[in-house]
């Protein structure tokens, strides 16, 4: 895992908020919004993103459909849990990402501790 490029992060962020596979040409639709993008950089975008096992796309008549291999809160957790593993004494990393946390952000993890701690 690694973190995403720009181009990378809005085409993922557009296919986890789709309700099902999508085309190049409906990623390219909605990435348009924001910027000039050729069809052929897209579909190259896309092509790396499934290579690096982020998409997996299946054959529908001459084109390509993508879809994620994991959601983006799986993928964000193992950013997280990456990140935690290079960060050296993990106990003070740890630390300093809780002193960073928000109010909302503090309420969340320490209700998914309590979800999922000794079940």
């Amino acid at each position: 895992m690694r973190d995403l490029g720009e181009l990378e992060s809005a085409i993922m962020k557009h296919i986890w908020s789709s309700e099902g596979p999508v085309s190049v040409r409906d990623v390219l639709q909605w990435v348009r919004r924001d910027k000039p993008l050729a069809y052929t950089t897209v579909m190259t975008v896309m092509d790396k993103l499934h290579k690096k096992g982020l998409l997996r796309r299946s054959q529908h008549h001459r084109a390509y459909l993508y879809e994620p291999v994991v959601s983006h809160e799986l993928y964000s957790a193992q950013l997280m849990q990456e990140a935690l593993a290079q960060g050296g004494n993990q106990a003070v990393t740890l630390v300093h990402f809780i002193e960073r946390l928000s109010p909302e952000e503090h309420a969340s993890l320490d209700a998914a501790l309590h979800k999922t701690a000794w079940q």
